[in-house]
């Protein structure tokens, strides 16, 4: 186990403590099948796709922990939405900020992990996010994560989370920003089978040669099609294109209605839009019958 997971763990009971009343206390466990999934671990609370976002959703009690894969140089899966640094939550290794215009030459796919290592993730301040506790910290290991939110959970006797992995890739950018869908699929699918969670995982994705490929490799995984709110095909002519029927449809929050609630259920698909942060929101989808909900705001399904 490298040293940032033994340092990480090692002030896990602090953290625990200052997440909750009292270290030992269960988070407030959903008391229906509904799939409460934390967008990025907790974007709105934490900063993204780092450790200490996943522990505080698992302390929350969310079902599923959401997360984005990328690759680096030396064949690395680390956790991050973009396949480069943000200029938006990043700093560089000699405490400098950068632009918009900027981020995309700091390409992760052209760093080895030891460099991207170097970077802070956590401590800028996110006006989109006014609730976000800012912390230094780097991109992590997806191995890392894994460890250390297994950890976790037994150490303090809680029920297991599923892990809903984006593999961050498309045709325009491979072997730019990331290598091709069979070597990413091969790359990320070792990190899972090496940590024995295939049961737990599903691996989501726009790219759909992602999923087709996890489709026939690795058919006892779960799949989820993500679908954004410009893609005006039907749920029936995405999953044509798909070739397979995926585990779960995952459609921008504004493209869900009672009709495509209805159509996931004849194809036996679960029905999880994104990212849904209000309570409004949450209620109305909730009606309609969707089968979960990706949040930035966990605390928003799970507050009493």
């Amino acid at each position: 186990m490298r040293i940032y997971i033994i340092i990480f763990l090692s002030h896990i009971s602090l953290f625990s403590c200052r997440m909750q009343k009292t270290p030992s206390e269960p988070p407030p466990q959903p008391k229906t099948s509904f799939d409460i999934e934390g967008h990025r671990g907790c974007r709105g609370l934490m900063p993204e796709n780092t450790i200490p976002a996943m522990i505080k959703a698992i302390q929350l009690g969310v079902t599923t922990l959401e997360m984005d894969a990328v690759i680096t140089a030396d064949n690395q899966v680390i956790l991050s939405h973009e396949p480069f640094m943000s200029w938006e939550i990043s700093t560089t290794p000699d405490g400098s900020l950068f632009t918009y215009a900027e981020e995309k030459k700091y390409n992760i796919y052209k760093m080895n992990y030891a460099e991207v290592q170097k970077w802070d993730v956590g401590s800028r301040p996110n006006p989109r996010f006014l609730r976000q506790e800012k912390m230094r910290v780097y991109k992590p290991l997806l191995a890392d994560v894994i460890d250390s939110v297994e950890l976790y959970i037994k150490l303090h006797n809680l029920p297991p989370v599923q892990y809903n992995i984006e593999t961050k890739c498309q045709p325009s950018t491979d072997n730019l920003y990331h290598p091709e869908p069979a070597k990413f699929v091969s790359l990320l699918m070792q990190v899972i089978m090496e940590k024995k969670i295939s049961d737990k995982v599903i691996i989501q994705s726009f790219d759909m040669r992602t999923l087709k490929i996890m489709h026939t490799a690795y058919p006892k995984v779960r799949t989820a099609l993500l679908i954004e709110g410009f893609n005006k095909k039907t749920l029936e002519e995405n999953c044509k294109s798909l070739g397979f029927i995926p585990t779960i449809y995952s459609p921008e929050q504004n493209l869900v209605n009672a009709e495509m609630v209805a159509d996931c259920r004849k194809k036996g698909m679960k029905l999880i839009p994104w990212t849904v942060n209000d309570k409004a929101n949450i209620e109305k989808l909730k009606n309609l019958g969707v089968d979960g909900i990706i949040t930035d705001y966990p605390d928003l399904l799970l507050s009493k």
